[in-house]
């Protein structure tokens, strides 16, 4: 059986990716919602629920990365010199996050600012993701397989639009997660949050999907001439129907907010792949013309077999143990 190894590797980043956005969403959406909750002790309780499972999160960044740069070397390098800064500041966040995360809870005397920097930390890496996947979706300046465009090239109303997109919905994932986890009257104050949060991710994916339609003829026509119309419509459909679900769900349901918001997420990223396939490097660069060769792919995929599988089980393994609620001194 012959194997499409340059597909395959494009399917397990893409899993990786989603894995990612999924499972680091809803902690970097704890620090995002800091800002509405100023109890230290919720803040606390907040960190508690994540504290055994965020370093695992970011597992999945690496694993995209590393594959990336291993399986695509020429979009590797031609997005790491694109989004250089977004990254680079991405990156110096997610340390601060990080930093301020575990000093939190040791120094009592600084813990506002702990807690500052663990919610802006927060805020500017899911911020530099949006604004990098918007500068993705509007492409990349190649000549000759080398960037020629600019530091800040990446930067523009739409890439504001997606930033402001993905905040609120790591935002609401982290609402989901804890309503999942607390009780009483926070968990209430939570499902208050979760209201306005649903509007804005409505209005933010709308304005997205229709600039998106705007930005390249080729992505109207991918989603707008016949018969690709009606084979895509159930995309939009549904997700309007899950925004709905979700607006009613947040007022009484507890495992199902985190879900249909996770259901969300899942559709936007399939409806990002059709729009921008087969490209990696939008809009000249399809994924065949940047992999490494087939003998790489074949190799490293042993590698792949092998640790993926290992990622997932002890992945699920650290859910399922710390699957119930959160009290004051930790999980029960």
């Amino acid at each position: 059986m012959i194997m499409d190894y340059q597909l395959i590797w494009v399917l397990l980043i893409a899993v990786a990716v989603f894995a990612y956005v999924t499972l680091d969403g809803f902690d970097l959406g704890i620090g995002i919602l800091f800002p509405f909750i100023k109890d230290p002790a919720k803040r606390g309780k907040m960190m508690n629920t994540v504290a055994p499972v965020w370093d695992g999160n970011e597992t999945w960044l690496v694993l995209g990365g590393g594959g990336l740069y291993a399986a695509f070397p020429l979009a590797y390098s031609l997005l790491m010199t694109a989004f250089y800064i977004p990254v680079f500041t991405m990156l110096l966040a997610l340390v601060f996050r990080g930093v301020a995360f575990e000093f939190r809870f040791k120094s009592k005397n600084h813990q506002k600012h702990w807690d500052f920097a663990f919610s802006a930390g927060s805020i500017i890496a899911a911020a530099m993701q949006g604004a990098m996947l918007g500068g993705f979706i509007e492409g990349i300046a190649v000549e000759n397989a080398k960037f020629v465009g600019g530091p800040f090239d990446w930067l523009s109303p739409f890439s504001v639009f997606c930033a402001s997109a993905v905040v609120v919905g790591y935002a609401l994932l982290g609402t989901g997660w804890l309503i999942m986890k607390m009780e009483g009257d926070f968990q209430g104050n939570l499902r208050k949050l979760a209201k306005p949060a649903v509007l804005w991710m409505a209005v933010n994916l709308g304005v997205v999907s229709l600039m998106t339609s705007y930005i390249n003829p080729a992505y109207a026509a991918r989603w707008f001439e016949v018969p690709n119309l009606f084979f895509l419509a159930p995309i939009p459909i549904v997700t309007t129907g899950l925004l709905y679900w979700l607006w009613q769900a947040v007022s009484h349901r507890e495992k199902t907010v985190f879900g249909i918001t996770l259901a969300i997420f899942l559709l936007c990223f399939v409806g990002f792949g059709i729009t921008l396939y087969p490209n990696i490097v939008p809009p000249m660069i399809d994924f065949r013309t940047a992999a490494a060769p087939e003998n790489s792919l074949a190799f490293m995929l042993v590698g792949a077999a092998i640790l993926i599988p290992i990622i997932l089980a002890y992945t699920a393994y650290a859910y399922w143990v710390f699957r119930g609620k959160t009290g004051d001194e930790g999980y029960h």
